[in-house]
């Protein structure tokens, strides 16, 4: 005689409950991983920023790519946005939405210049006063939530008399290191470094950097470009790698993160 005792099967009503549990369960559990991961929030203009990328369309900011250059380790989020600066980033509150969203442990990219160098009074700002000033914003609020600030020179803008490569940025690029010194910021030289790239490829090879595109090549330029600031895919990408190795190099802690051989 069998004096086995049968299964014990969950009725149909019970499995159900249970199911949504778990799932609950796993939802918490995965969530409570992705809050503890250190976040890199990128903040600047246009040739940081998320890019259309419909119709074929290859601009691409280097901020995009950054992510594909870290391990899992840390996470990208990218709100460099086209035309800001320094002063019209923090205005229109766009800083508040990421400001509000940074927990310790976190990192902030703040990387101006480009257009706080241009005379449109809601985005000019003066080396010594203003410009100075919004970057100190930056780095304070920062800090005041514990994360790190990492501030960035201004890219260069591929600007060739003969075979060398000349400044366009004036005093503006000097601001980030100057302030980054004053309140106790991470500071990577991104002028220095995409400067070298540059004039190690020339004034002929750079143009496969930036947006030159052939009349007719594309329906969304069917005129052509040529466009010395902004970065295709190729140039977003090489920009990129350096500047994560260089975040590597000047954060003891993300280092080990730094995936600079990917591409």
């Amino acid at each position: 005689m069998n004096n086995h005792k049968p299964k014990q099967w969950l009725r149909p009503q019970t499995a159900i409950k249970t199911v949504p549990f778990f799932l609950l369960l796993l939802t918490l559990i995965l969530g409570s991983f992705d809050s503890a991961t250190p976040v890199i929030y990128i903040i600047g203009d246009s040739t940081a920023a998320n890019k259309d990328t419909t119709e074929g369309r290859i601009e691409r900011g280097w901020g995009m790519f950054l992510h594909e250059y870290l391990d899992d380790g840390v996470r990208v989020e990218d709100h460099a946005v086209n035309g800001r600066s320094s002063r019209s980033f923090y205005t229109e509150g766009r800083w508040k939405k990421v400001i509000d969203k940074v927990k310790p442990g976190d990192y902030v990219i703040i990387q101006f210049g480009h257009n706080d160098e241009k005379p449109a009074p809601d985005r000019h700002t003066d080396v010594g006063t203003t410009f100075d000033a919004h970057l100190a914003q930056y780095v304070i609020e920062t800090k005041a939530k514990g994360a790190t600030p990492v501030l960035m020179s201004p890219v260069v803008r591929r600007n060739f008399q003969g075979d060398t490569l000349v400044d366009t940025h004036g005093a503006y690029r000097l601001v980030a290191e100057k302030v980054a010194r004053q309140y106790g910021a991470v500071y990577v030289n991104a002028n220095a470094i995409t400067h070298d790239i540059e004039q190690r490829l020339g004034p002929d090879v750079s143009r496969k950097l930036h947006m030159w595109v052939e009349p007719g090549k594309y329906s969304w330029a069917k005129d052509g470009r040529k466009d010395d600031t902004h970065y295709n895919i190729y140039g977003a990408h090489v920009v990129a790698a350096a500047l994560a190795k260089a975040l590597g190099d000047a954060v003891p802690a993300l280092k080990s993160h730094v995936r600079v051989n990917k591409k």
